[in-house]
């Protein structure tokens, strides 16, 4: 599981999200804090298969997101990117599909 730790609006990684495997499941945890952390909700009001405009997720949250996606897993994306995949479900497959398998060189 990835930890993180909250500082201002969106939560930053923890110690220990370099280690762990990305899966769906890793990605969609992540992705669920921070949908959260930007709609001001608690993780347990985000439903993976909800689209993020459900929650108010506006252009500015959809862009910080796209920041913190490419911040947290070194990957450029689009900043259409929470629109062209609208669920936390569909963007965690998107990221895993991107981020491909991990190589154990890096």
């Amino acid at each position: 599981m990835i930890t993180t730790t909250t500082t201002g609006d969106a939560p930053q990684p923890g110690p220990d999200s370099e280690t762990q495997p990305r899966t769906a499941e890793s990605l969609g945890t992540w992705l669920v804090s921070h949908v959260a952390a930007y709609t001001r909700l608690s993780t347990d009001e985000i439903d993976r298969t909800a689209p993020l405009t459900d929650y108010g997720l506006d252009s500015l949250a959809a862009l910080s997101l796209c920041g913190d996606i490419e911040d947290e897993f070194d990957l450029v994306v689009e900043p259409t990117v929470a629109w062209d995949h609208p669920t936390v479900e569909a963007l965690a497959a998107y990221l895993l599909d991107e981020l491909g398998p991990r190589s154990e060189a890096a």
